[in-house]
């Protein structure tokens, strides 16, 4: 009985972990991009930003982007008949 309790906490666990990435960890990535585009910029905010922190944060923007456009791209997948398979290391679409 302590195996499938094992199963199912680790099964929680992952869930718990996706949640967190996906439901906190992709707005937080978009305020540090926030942030970075803030960079080098005075207290009154006039400053110029540095072109450090312009990069950074068009690189953290392009990371959220390509996660939502995936979520987009997982969903119309769906509906066209397939599923996500994590056989590999990476996610792979197969029909379902």
């Amino acid at each position: 009985m302590s195996h499938v309790w094992q199963l199912e906490a680790a099964a929680l666990g992952q869930v718990a972990l996706a949640a967190l990435v996906l439901g906190a960890g992709l707005p937080a990535l978009f305020a540090l991009g926030v942030r970075a585009s803030a960079l080098g910029r005075g207290p009154a905010g006039d400053g110029v930003p540095s072109p450090t922190g312009r990069v950074v944060s068009a690189l953290v923007y392009a990371a959220v982007v390509l996660v939502a456009l995936a979520g987009i791209g997982l969903i119309v997948a769906s509906g066209f008949g397939k599923a996500v398979s994590f056989e590999h290391v990476y996610p792979v679409l197969v029909d379902k």
